[in-house]
């Protein structure tokens, strides 16, 4: 884990300068890929494109793509804006988008499930970025190209607040707050199952997964990940679960929630969904479930202090009619 007491950020006149030290957790990674998942959030291509322009340095030199890290490592960035780097601009797109705070530094929207945070890879999809290009005068041009103003995501299929930083200052701002842990996020899951105890603490670590390298799983070695849950309603069968994730790791909800053998209802990758559709007995029970089409999983509410205010933040986002259907169809045949 990156370890932030270990690294520096200096603001340079044309972008940003990133200092960081490696630790043994991190060690034999490629620094491609490193940079990518560990620490700026960016795509592994924009990754190599830094390193192969000289951007990146290792220990005070330049470095492959393919460089294995080693402990102890002291790694150097220099970010440029979109601008500055002279990468092409993202069409902004109208789309409804539901706003539930903006300012000049930052905006907080309630995504819907099926709108993908930002493009990626193979993907030509509307994303909430192409929105918010429409919407916004400017975003922080900060990382990668197809992602500005990005610094957290929420999964295409999960929806909830989710903050997108405006500016420059904003985007480092919040990038720290996530990477000290100062943003507090809170889910609600609906869930297969009652667990037995009301209250629970997860505590794992986390990597992808050995087979399949578009999921991720529980591992004994990898990242940290800690997830805090309680039960706030039962059902016979069912649960709803009030969530909290003191890390941010890829599909980390949905993979401990499945550890605990409590999937999150209409997860298909980690829940097995339609084979767990299969087993019910209620006929009018099983139509229902089987018109669910995503993981009944909601970023209810998001905590933060605000980049410039200097003053605590919190958003709510109203549960999405999906999930309150699914609620009323239990408490209507399990209670």
């Amino acid at each position: 884990m990156l370890r932030i007491a270990d690294s520096t950020n200096v603001t340079t006149e044309k972008g940003e300068h990133k200092v960081y030290r490696v630790s043994s957790d991190e060690a034999g990674q490629r620094i491609d890929s490193f940079l990518a998942s560990e620490v700026l959030d960016i795509s592994r291509s924009f990754a190599q494109k830094l390193i192969e322009s000289g951007r990146v340095k290792v220990n005070g030199a330049f470095c492959k793509p393919s460089y294995e890290l080693r402990c102890g490592d002291y790694i150097e960035v220099s970010l440029l804006s979109r601008e500055e780097d002279n990468l092409p601009s993202l069409r902004p797109v109208s789309i409804p988008l539901e706003v539930l705070f903006e300012d000049d530094d930052i905006v907080v929207v309630n995504k819907p499930s099926g709108l993908v945070v930002h493009p990626g890879a193979g993907r030509e999809n509307v994303s909430l970025v192409h929105g918010l290009l429409a919407h916004c005068s400017s975003l922080s041009q900060v990382g990668a190209p197809e992602r500005p103003g990005i610094v957290h995501r929420l999964d295409e299929d999960t929806s909830g607040a989710i903050v997108i930083a405006k500016t420059d200052k904003a985007y480092w701002s919040l990038i720290k707050q996530f990477q000290n842990r100062e943003v507090s996020k809170e889910y609600i899951a609906i869930v297969w199952n009652c667990p037995k105890k009301n209250h629970g603490e997860i505590r794992t670590c986390m990597s992808r997964h050995p087979k399949d390298r578009k999921k991720m799983a529980v591992s004994d070695s990898g990242r940290e990940a800690i997830t805090i849950w309680d039960v706030s309603k039962r059902w016979r069968s069912f649960s709803k679960l009030s969530v909290k994730i003191l890390t941010g790791r890829t599909h980390q909800i949905r993979v401990h929630l499945a550890y605990i053998h409590h999937p999150i209802v209409g997860d298909e990758v980690y829940g097995k969904h339609s084979r767990r559709v299969k087993s019910i007995k209620d006929a009018a029970l099983k139509k229902h479930l089987k018109k669910v089409n995503r993981q009944m999983l909601h970023a209810f509410r998001l905590s933060l202090y605000h980049p410039t205010k200097e003053k605590r933040l919190e958003f709510v986002a109203p549960l999405p009619e999906d999930m309150k259907e699914l609620v009323r169809v239990f408490d209507t045949f399990l209670t």
